[in-house]
């Protein structure tokens, strides 16, 4: 059925409150980006500012431990550049964050405790689902050892990702992700 129809069905037969929930409909709005995020409860490990939708701040997004565990996760088996051996890394996808703070933007800079930054492809995000490490085999990671969060590729399924430039987005102790 085409839009026009339906417009004049809605017209004819429901009046302006149900032409009104077409419109939102058919406009892409949505109910989860219209409400602002919980604010955290626990102490805050990463906050999500830029072009972006849903806060629970001035502006910002900020997660503890808890919010970032209930948004979706992966783990990842994999060698690092950095570490010993093969580990699992638990974390919330790339991808489930930026769905989170209702982002808009294409990229994701990426900026650690120490202010080291870097910019990691929303697109490259989602297609080789990459994580913020949050546990390193079943244990949270401590700043000393690449925490509290660390953004991770599977590189030991993707030897593609095996570069420099990847190695150089695989930022550690993340404190901040600014929505481009």
């Amino acid at each position: 059925m085409s839009v026009l129809m339906t417009l004049r069905q809605c017209l004819g037969r429901r009046g302006m409150t149900a032409c009104l929930g077409f419109f939102l409909l058919m406009s892409g709005a949505s109910v989860v980006h219209a409400h602002p995020l919980p604010e955290p409860e626990g102490d805050v490990m990463l906050t999500v500012e830029g072009d972006i939708s849903r806060t629970n701040g001035d502006g910002v997004a900020r997660f503890d431990r808890a919010m970032l565990k209930a948004l979706p996760q992966d783990t990842i088996v994999t060698h690092t550049p950095w570490t010993q051996g093969v580990s699992h890394f638990d974390g919330p996808l790339l991808g489930a964050i930026y769905d989170a703070v209702g982002a808009r933007g294409d990229s994701l800079h990426v900026i650690a405790l120490n202010d080291f930054a870097a910019d990691v492809p929303l697109a490259e995000a989602k297609e080789y689902g990459v994580i913020l490490a949050m546990q390193r085999d079943g244990e949270p990671m401590p700043v000393r050892e690449y925490g509290p969060l660390f953004v991770l590729y599977p590189f030991d399924d993707h030897p593609e990702l095996q570069t420099e430039e990847v190695r150089f987005r695989s930022v550690w102790q993340v404190a901040r992700i600014v929505v481009e």
